[in-house]
């Protein structure tokens, strides 16, 4: 580092597990780019925006519990994330920040090769992430259904993206559920809960694909129960890498390796 070097983040809390410096980092030294990208614990999301714009860092990205309340603070807004209502991308542009979603596209590009037109998909959850998962997927066409243990806030998302509604509960106790694809948004699996499974196994079958963007375990249960039943399955750092990559082409207009990104992850596993 010196003085010339960029500044880029992410703005979160909590953010130790974080893996958006390895990839990200690598793609800079990859690419003999000066610039270093740093993790960032706040309590404020207001204090952390006042950082970036005084130490004129050149862009950031955003997540838990930020994705949300950052907007009110940014100066530009892109149409998707204000449809999401979610951003978690940060591009400075001549000192003006500027709002994006990188999430929605990067749930989507997965799937691509399997179709998604008209194609019947469950998504687990209804938070931030099944927002844009929801999102991105209405918009290549899918039949989205929603699956929630809160059926406020179930119904809430299905109405927004005129998906069916089913609680969660009546999911376990039915006999069968005609999917083609299941995408798990939840923490359910996430590490150290790890054997909790977020989509009950006797619903899957081998003409399935089981999406979970969960990384940590990257098998979580869900996958080691599909993968047991034949269904075609995607990790957690599918997603994770593809929103990341948009993140880097927006802040320096290179499409960056994927293979070069889950390389970094994994060796920064070892």
């Amino acid at each position: 580092m010196d003085s010339t070097t960029h500044l880029y983040g992410i703005l979160g809390n909590p953010i130790g597990h974080s893996k958006s410096p390895a990839i990200h980092n690598a793609c800079f030294q990859h690419h003999k780019i000066n610039a270093v990208y740093l993790a960032f614990k706040i309590d404020e999301i207001s204090k952390g925006i006042t950082a970036l714009r005084t130490l004129n860092f050149k862009g950031a990205s955003v997540t838990i519990p930020y994705k949300k309340s950052v907007m009110e603070h940014l100066d530009w807004i892109d149409e998707d994330a204000i449809a999401i209502g979610a951003v978690n991308t940060i591009v400075n542009e001549n000192g003006k920040l500027l709002g994006y979603n990188t999430d929605f596209k990067a749930a989507v590009t997965p799937l691509k090769s399997y179709g998604i037109k008209d194609k019947k998909i469950c998504i687990i959850g209804a938070g931030g992430a099944a927002h844009a998962v929801a999102y991105g997927l209405q918009k290549a066409k899918g039949h989205l259904v929603i699956i929630n243990r809160n059926q406020e806030r179930g119904e809430r998302l299905a109405q927004k993206y005129q998906a069916d509604f089913m609680p969660m509960d009546t999911i376990k106790t039915k006999n069968k559920i005609n999917a083609d694809i299941v995408i798990n948004t939840t923490s359910i699996g996430m590490s150290p809960d790890v054997q909790t499974l977020s989509f009950p196994s006797h619903h899957i079958n081998s003409g399935m694909v089981i999406m979970d963007i969960v990384y940590t375990p990257l098998r979580t249960r869900l996958l080691v129960e599909a993968q047991k039943k034949g269904a075609t399955t995607i990790d957690g750092l599918s997603m994770f890498l593809y929103q990341g990559a948009a993140q880097f082409k927006f802040w320096t207009g290179i499409s960056p390796d994927i293979k070069l990104m889950r390389n970094a992850v994994r060796n920064g596993e070892s």
